[in-house]
């Protein structure tokens, strides 16, 4: 279907939905409207007051948590008007989707690739717990070894510094560096490979494979990756690095290929508590993190951008797609040569009420890009950070910097690439194209 047509089903389904609601609610659809809201507002309030409280009040927020969506549909229930909310809720529901589907372009703007010659030495690290056994599921070692590529697979029975590894296999005529691990591990080879200005490839046998996913590798099946070493085209990404204080030599700081968080989550997974028992230790934390009881008030600087007292910010290695209300689903892009950052400061049960409904477009959410750096300062000496998913403990302040192109990267020629991420719904732009863009290629065929 074209993007008219889909614009079109957009407003067409819009419409059907209000339609819905006018013609069986009669003048109880505003009522119901006004009801769903209400239930809406007081589940956001709920969800709010049992992450910032304990006890008693932790347990009637719980309750009313359960009981105001429930209660909602009770009413609708007894007034004989269930179906007709849920038929127009389905309907909104694929008004949005088809309208979300209308906006994404036809081609979308790709980093760009160039043709190689095959490596003669590549060098690969092998982690094999990460996802679960890949690396033995999927016979990676056995396989990288008859193309040509020398293997260390990790001993799970001590603690192996992979970027050391990674080193000494420069010194020792390695022309490519690869991993097959999570993106801790990744990273910390990948900047091994930046300060050489050698190749660096990734096979996806992590357990959730962020950076495999935004480079359009196969998630699924992590031997394709492999296809790198015999036809593979390479990458000039860009390379994010932490540095404490004012560095005077950008490569010599922690680099990240994805993200690093500050605030709440850093804080929560600090915790010794946190591997044995993850969810009551996030519910026994929280209270006094988001209501800045405990851990460091935070403040942030990035370009004109000024924050205090945010209780999580996420800074990344190219900002996330708009279209994702937590913006953590995909970067279209890691060549933008622009930084990520995301600051959550919800003070009130209002304001975690518009964030639940509103997402992004939220006033506790504020989004932003910087091209030089981000500084994260706080009231305290050291603060945890989660850099890549590992826990570490930095002086402030902490420098987030981006080295654009800094990273070579060999991927397969052929892979499923990054998939278009839907934008924020935008319904002049739709409306704009179900009615316009009809008129405008029968105005090219005419010319």
């Amino acid at each position: 279907m074209s993007r008219r047509w889909t614009a079109r089903l957009a407003l067409a389904a819009g419409a059907a939905a209000l339609l819905v609601l006018v013609v069986f609610g009669g003048l109880g659809s505003l009522v119901l409207m006004g009801v769903g809201w209400a239930g809406l507002a007081l589940t956001g309030a709920g969800v709010w007051w049992m992450l910032t409280h304990t006890g008693w009040i932790r347990v009637l927020a719980t309750l009313l948590v359960v009981a105001a969506p429930l209660g909602v549909l009770l009413l609708y229930a007894a007034a004989g008007l269930l179906w007709v909310v849920v038929a127009s809720l389905g309907l909104w529901a694929l008004a949005v989707s088809a309208g979300r589907s209308a906006l994404v372009e036809d081609t979308s703007p790709s980093m760009t690739e160039r043709s190689v010659s095959r490596a003669k030495r590549p060098f690969l690290i092998m982690n094999p717990l990460s996802g679960g056994g890949k690396v033995e599921r999927f016979h990676l070692a056995e396989r990288a070894r008859a193309l040509g590529a020398e293997v260390v697979v990790l001993d799970p029975a001590q603690r192996q510094d992979v970027a050391e590894l990674a080193c000494l296999a420069v010194q020792g005529g390695a022309d490519l560096l690869g991993v097959a691990g999570g993106d801790g591990t990744q990273a910390s080879v990948a900047g091994v490979a930046a300060e050489h200005d050698i190749p660096f490839m990734v096979i996806s046998a992590g357990t959730r494979n962020h950076f495999a996913k935004d480079l359009g590798l196969d998630r699924q099946d992590p031997s394709r990756c492999l296809e790198a070493l015999t036809d593979g085209v390479e990458l000039r990404i860009d390379l994010g690095y932490l540095h404490a204080g004012v560095p005077a030599d950008l490569s010599a700081g922690r680099v990240f290929i994805n993200n690093a968080s500050f605030g709440v989550y850093a804080e929560v997974v600090q915790s010794p508590a946190y591997r044995d028992d993850k969810a009551r230790t996030i519910l026994e934390m929280l209270p006094d993190l988001l209501t800045h009881a405990s851990g460091a008030r935070l403040s942030v600087r990035a370009g004109s951008l000024t924050m205090n007292g945010p209780q999580a910010v996420l800074v990344s290695n190219n900002p996330y797609e708009r279209g994702d209300s937590a913006g953590l689903g995909r970067r279209e892009r890691l060549d933008s040569g622009e930084l990520g950052v995301l600051c959550v400061s919800v003070g009130n049960a209002a304001e975690a009420t518009g964030l639940l409904l509103r997402g992004r477009q939220g006033r506790g959410l504020t989004a932003a890009t910087a091209r030089r750096e981000v500084v994260v300062d706080a009231d305290a000496p050291v603060i945890p950070v989660g850099v890549d998913g590992e826990a570490l403990m930095l002086p402030t302040p902490v420098h987030c910097r981006l080295a654009a192109g800094a990273l070579r990267v060999r991927v397969p020629r052929h892979r499923p690439g990054v998939p278009h991420g839907a934008p924020p719904m935008d319904w002049r732009r739709v409306r704009r194209m179900a009615l316009t863009m009809g008129r405008v290629a029968a105005g090219r065929g005419a010319a």
